[in-house]
């Protein structure tokens, strides 16, 4: 048995109101709330990178697992807004937290890449041991704050989220998942070595509320439980909308997706994490109750992840 041990997470101090972004986009706070759901998010200072933020989101986790970083087995970290093409950011959040010659993966998947993450240091926990999973974005450095680019601007924020993932008992058991990926629409979100991230909003929107569902379905399918069944959703905090969406296509009561987009924005990969981590902090589950993990990503990358609370 594979299970989470506990969640952590960090957010930059500096709180970035609609009505700031708005006075620089030429639109209003209104609108930036009602086509996205977002009403403020963080942005990290100069010396606030991704190595700093996942740094910290760590040892928060680790410290709610009452698990000391000698004992993790493997590091695996997610960033698409990493500050350099090499190394990535792994191998110097295990320097930082002391991990000495412990693996350190990368794992490049913006928005998805939390959960991929899970996927692996599920399969990889019961032989190489506790294996602690950290997403880390800065995607304040990759928008242009200008009204050509609002679109993908009002969006996105800054954060880290962890979890511990091991053999044996803890917060949640992991039951099954279902991950996929198609490269057709790999263009349609992307962020260039150079400029800001590009976006096709439709298509992104289109092929998320196609997929996600599927995933979903096909895992609550796999561990015989109907949607409203399920204690919670924690879904990649990507736009109000689409997670209302989803909750339709699915068949779950929208109050099931827990949500907190309004405060901190899409921070990619970090915000499934960070989402997991609030809301563990404030939610006692009764034994054998479901909570279904679900991102979608550039790539495009998608995928849900079952588990049971012990």
């Amino acid at each position: 048995m594979t299970s989470i041990a506990a969640f952590g997470s960090w957010l930059p101090a500096r709180v970035v109101t609609n009505a700031e972004l708005a006075a620089q986009l030429d639109c209003t706070p209104e609108w930036i709330l009602d086509v996205s759901g977002i009403e403020e998010r963080r942005y990290a200072a100069a010396d606030e990178d991704v190595v700093t933020m996942g740094v910290a989101a760590a040892r928060d986790c680790l410290e709610r697992a009452r698990c000391a970083a000698s004992d993790v087995r493997l590091l695996i970290v997610s960033s698409g807004s990493a500050a350099q093409r090499f190394p990535g950011p792994a191998s110097a959040v295990a320097a930082r937290l002391g991990l000495g010659e412990t693996p350190a993966i990368d794992v490049p998947v913006a928005s998805a890449g939390s959960l991929f993450g899970m996927v692996l240091a599920a399969q990889l926990a019961p032989a190489a041991g506790p294996v602690l999973v950290v997403a880390a974005e800065k995607m304040s450095g990759s928008i242009v704050l200008e009204p050509a680019h609002k679109a993908t601007s009002i969006l996105f924020g800054d954060g880290a989220g962890a979890c511990l993932i091991r053999e044996g008992p803890g917060v949640l058991r992991i039951v099954n998942w279902q991950i996929g990926s198609d490269g057709a629409f790999a263009a349609d979100l992307r962020l260039p070595l150079t400029g800001p991230i590009e976006m096709n909003g439709r298509s992104v929107i289109m092929q998320a509320s196609r997929k996600m569902p599927r995933a979903i379905t096909e895992v609550l399918t796999r561990g015989g439980i109907a949607p409203a069944g399920v204690a919670v959703f924690l879904m990649h905090q990507a736009n109000q909308n689409l997670m209302n969406r989803v909750a339709k296509s699915v068949g779950a009561p929208p109050d099931r997706f827990y949500s907190n987009i309004c405060r901190y924005g899409n921070t990619s990969s970090a915000s499934m994490l960070i989402a997991a981590a609030e809301w563990a902090g404030s939610t006692e589950l009764n034994g054998g109750e479901s909570v279904c993990f679900a991102a979608f990503g550039a790539g495009f990358h998608w995928g849900a992840l079952l588990a049971a609370a012990e």
